[in-house]
Order: C-alpha cells, then sequence, then structure tokens
C-alpha cells in the first residue's frame, strides 16, 4: 500500500511541476495518461500570447491540445513546422512542414502527406478555439520516428483559411497567423 501511495504522491508531484513556459521555453513533464508533456504560448503576428499548445506523448501517438482567443472566426489550417522558432509577424522562421519522409503536402494527396499535416479547425464567431487532435505520425519521444524535438526544434502553426488537403506545399492556407514554438532545453 506504501508503495502505491508513494508511487501516486510521485506521479502527482511531476505533474504539478509542469510549468506555463514563456514563448519558447518548455518544461518536460509526466502527466496521467501520458509520458511526455509540453506546453508552449500560442502568439499572434504582433508577438501576443494569445493561447496555448499543449502536446502530449506516449508509445501511441502524440496529443494535440490548442486553447486560443483573437482570432478571426472561421476555419484555419494547422500543421507542424520544422523549426521551433516563433518570429513575428509573419513566422517565416519556422521553415517547411514537419516533413522527414519527404512526402507531398495533403490528406488527399495521391503521394502521401507531410507528417506535420493536421486536420483543419473551426474558430467560432467569438474568436476563440479549443480542439484535441491525436498523430501517430510525429512523436515527443527521442529516438522514435518522427521525433520533434531535434536541435532545432518544431512548431505548431496556424493559417488564416483552410487546408484544401491536397494543393502542395500548404493546402493554400493563406499566411501564417499565430504560431507556438516548441525546444528540448
Amino acid at each position: 500500500m506504501k508503495k502505491i501511495l508513494l508511487a501516486a504522491a510521485a506521479v502527482l508531484l511531476l505533474a504539478g511541476c509542469g510549468m506555463k513556459a514563456g514563448k519558447e521555453a518548455q518544461v518536460p513533464v509526466m502527466t496521467e495518461g501520458a509520458q511526455v508533456a509540453m506546453e508552449s504560448d500560442l502568439i499572434n503576428a504582433k508577438g501576443e500570447a494569445i493561447g496555448t499548445v499543449l502536446l502530449t506523448g506516449d508509445d501511441k501517438g502524440t496529443g494535440i491540445r490548442i486553447t486560443a482567443e483573437g482570432l478571426e472566426p472561421g476555419v484555419k489550417a494547422i500543421h507542424v513546422h520544422e523549426t521551433g522558432m516563433c518570429e513575428p509577424p509573419d513566422f517565416e522562421s519556422t521553415g517547411s512542414h514537419f516533413n522527414p519522409h519527404s512526402k507531398e503536402h495533403g490528406f488527399e494527396n495521391p503521394n502521401g502527406f507531410h507528417a506535420g499535416d493536421l486536420p483543419n479547425i473551426e474558430v467560432d464567431k467569438e474568436g476563440k478555439v479549443d480542439l484535441e487532435t491525436m498523430s501517430e505520425h510525429f512523436s515527443l519521444k527521442e529516438g522514435k520516428p518522427g521525433y520533434l524535438l531535434d536541435e532545432d526544434g518544431s512548431a505548431i502553426v496556424i493559417h488564416e483559411g483552410p487546408d484544401d488537403y491536397k494543393t502542395d506545399p500548404a493546402g493554400n492556407s493563406g499566411k501564417r497567423i499565430a504560431c507556438a514554438a516548441f525546444n528540448k532545453k
């Protein structure tokens, strides 16, 4: 019984150590049901924090939770980009989509899709989004295929319009309007 309580206390202590970090600083933490969790501020083109992105990882894949406000309503594309550097206003610093297998863009592309391609999101009429999704195409675990936290990290980027799921390189989704950087510390 003492071992169970000690283990439960250790898990709670580790989960409690998760701190909301700055724009690019992350703290890997343990959470219930996941092996790794990282949170980063989501910033707009003015460099203002408008929400957060939480990544959680286990052997089954990577969970993504985006909560934000202050966005224009409508359908927006989200993608994982190859570099964890969010320099406003255009976030070109994030590079291209995360694409370790050299595929073309889009879920409907017969030549495959980028590992960083994600489903579109719906921003409500108040400009808010609260989304949870999962991907098996990248990982927070070092040594696993699609590891996001290499030497230059990665970023989650929201685009101004929807992804058409077929046009290379970014699905005609328009400019980059929000960004959250993830780097190994």
